[in-house]
């Protein structure tokens, strides 16, 4: 039996269906007995809370990025890592399926921070090439751009800003004092787990980020954990860092730990390019 690609949708893009539901008042009971399928070929969910748009940085001028929803876009496992890296970052994915070429079964997903495991790997045992700060090298967002959640704000909120900015994660920062009080993932479940059925999910979007936050588990530590750095710390200095850390995004900020920019794994790839 030919096996065909249908689409794709990831914990992210379910969060985002909640969203769409909340915003139009449908009934979320419905959802039940939706399949992947219908989800997926349903135009007004995909022109609105699944259509993807890129990060502000990265910004060709196009206002929505790759449709992954539709194409399947991928590399075989006899393509270069330097094609799968334009791949990702061309087409603003989050993540590139790695095929074998003989039946298409998928060997691995290659994301930015697998990537930039591979450099550091590389790159962490040569000679100092790297003693150029990341701000003076023009690696990651900083100032006016970087766009920032508080903890009074909701979820429904704070995932409707990150939509718009291409965002995967956004730095929790107190409202007067503008120090930061952690960071927030667009791949936080933590809702869904509190969550008794679907009805009970959309209304967790209502919930505060500060009652989130205090809801996540500190016993584990996962790449979205807020890790921070300044702007005078140098890409070596990066590059060890994430070699015992191995994070998404460093929030860079300033003697009073304020916010002042953010470094990801992507933008510490496209350096590269």
């Amino acid at each position: 039996k030919k096996c065909h690609f249908v689409g794709i949708l990831t914990v992210t893009d379910f969060i985002d269906v909640l969203r769409y539901y909340r915003e139009t008042g449908a009934d979320v009971i419905t959802l039940a007995s939706r399949s992947i399928g219908d989800i997926l070929a349903d135009e007004e969910i995909l022109s609105t809370v699944l259509r993807k748009n890129p990060p502000r940085r990265f910004s060709t001028g196009e206002p929505v990025g790759a449709d992954q929803h539709a194409l399947f876009l991928s590399v075989d496992a006899d393509a270069t890592l330097d094609k799968a890296c334009h791949l990702l970052h061309e087409k603003t994915l989050d993540f590139l399926p790695v095929l074998l070429p003989s039946d298409m079964r998928v060997l691995a997903t290659i994301t930015y921070t697998c990537i930039l495991e591979h450099l550091v790997s590389n790159f962490r045992e040569q000679r100092r090439l790297f003693d150029d700060t990341i701000y003076d090298l023009g690696i990651g967002t900083y100032g006016e751009d970087v766009v920032v959640a508080h903890p009074q704000q909701t979820l429904h909120e704070v995932l409707h800003t990150m939509h718009l900015h291409g965002l995967s994660a956004i730095p929790v920062v107190d409202e007067n004092t503008k120090k930061i009080r952690g960071v927030y993932s667009r791949s936080d479940i933590t809702f869904l787990t509190k969550a008794s059925d679907a009805e009970d999910a959309v209304r967790n979007l209502s919930l505060t980020l500060e009652a989130l936050m205090a809801q996540q588990r500190t016993d584990v530590t996962t790449p979205d954990a807020l890790h921070t750095c300044s702007m005078r710390h140098t890409l070596q200095y990066v590059f060890e860092y994430f070699a015992q850390w191995k994070f998404n995004r460093l929030i860079c900020v300033d003697e009073e730990e304020r916010v002042i920019g953010v470094v990801s794994a992507r933008d510490l790839v496209a350096y590269f390019l």
